[in-house]
């Protein structure tokens, strides 16, 4: 185990799977092959090419988009399909920056391989012996990775809210950490990868923020998604990411990101170049017509 083989697994997919889908002449997702039946099932509202699949022009606006496919989903989840519908939307736009051409229900985005966004927020302490961070681990009724480590606080980007906004709320939800505090979280950048779990495909962004805390302050579950917090030296969470799989997959990347910016992991170690390369592989979502993502080549000296 090493720090480099979490981010070949967050990497790892193979788009031969899949088919490109499209909104107008663009490309939003990817939809994989054993998925695709259900697409077919609506030729009113879906149609496929030698290009990929297409969303009926019908639905000519953001609302009427939203609202076609939230249907068609609503059926597809009475069937049994997204046993984690959160009734959540995220926008569906590969930058935030620009107008989302619809949202879709958070359960359903990673089955059409729409790019999402997330913060994650690494709560850490200084103290005479080094660094110490705030772990929580997940309540184990939880829909998705059930008592898994996590982030201090880390939370997908619905549609309609600032990410700072869902840094403050997030916070306050997840860690009992109050507005005048969280406020103080710091934005360091951004995470992107492309992983595959089945017929599931996540080309996504989580926007990285570090939030020092005050020593004495203490980190509780608000929202009963976590069920306990413990603070560990910064050196036993690096042990922990880099030889075990107890924390969710993409928060290893978030702390691994961590670790490099406070100098934890140095430009000495051996597998720095290709630790800090492979953080950001995806700037626009996977472009490799198949294959799983290799690790970033060294330069030529």
């Amino acid at each position: 185990m090493s720090f480099l083989d979490h981010i070949a697994r967050c990497n790892a997919h193979d788009l031969a799977q899949f088919q490109p889908w499209h909104i107008g002449v663009r490309r939003q997702g990817w939809v994989h092959r054993d998925f695709a039946p259900n697409l077919h099932r609506r030729p009113d509202l879906f149609s496929i090419d030698e290009k990929g699949w297409h969303l009926s022009p019908a639905p000519a606006t953001p609302q009427a988009r939203t609202d076609a496919v939230e249907a068609f989903l609503r059926d597809l989840e009475c069937e049994g399909w997204f046993p984690a519908w959160r009734d959540e939307r995220y926008p569906v736009t590969p930058d935030l920056k620009q107008p989302a051409l619809m949202a879709m229900e958070r359960a359903a985005v990673p089955y059409f391989g729409v790019r999402a966004f997330g913060v994650h927020l690494t709560g850490y302490v200084r103290r005479h012996d080094g660094l110490h961070i705030w772990v929580p681990r997940r309540a184990r009724g939880k829909s998705t990775y059930p008592g898994m480590l996590d982030n201090t606080v880390a939370g997908g980007q619905p549609e309609n809210l600032g990410l700072m906004e869902n840094v403050i709320k997030e916070c306050f939800e997840e860690a009992s950490i109050p507005p005048d505090l969280s406020r103080q979280a710091k934005a360091t950048g951004a995470i992107t990868y492309c992983y595959q779990a089945g017929m599931e495909l996540k080309p996504d962004v989580q926007y990285v923020f570090d939030l020092e805390l005050p020593d004495g302050f203490v980190c509780r579950s608000n929202d009963g998604e976590v069920e306990s917090f413990e603070l560990w030296p910064a050196t036993d969470v690096m042990a922990c990411v880099r030889d075990t799989f107890e924390f969710k997959f993409n928060c290893n990347l978030v702390l691994i990101d961590f670790f490099v910016r406070h100098g934890l992991i140095d430009a000495d170690d051996p597998g720095y170049f290709h630790i800090v390369a492979g953080l950001r592989q995806y700037p626009y979502g996977p472009q490799r017509a198949a294959g799983s993502c290799p690790r970033p080549r060294q330069p030529e000296s």
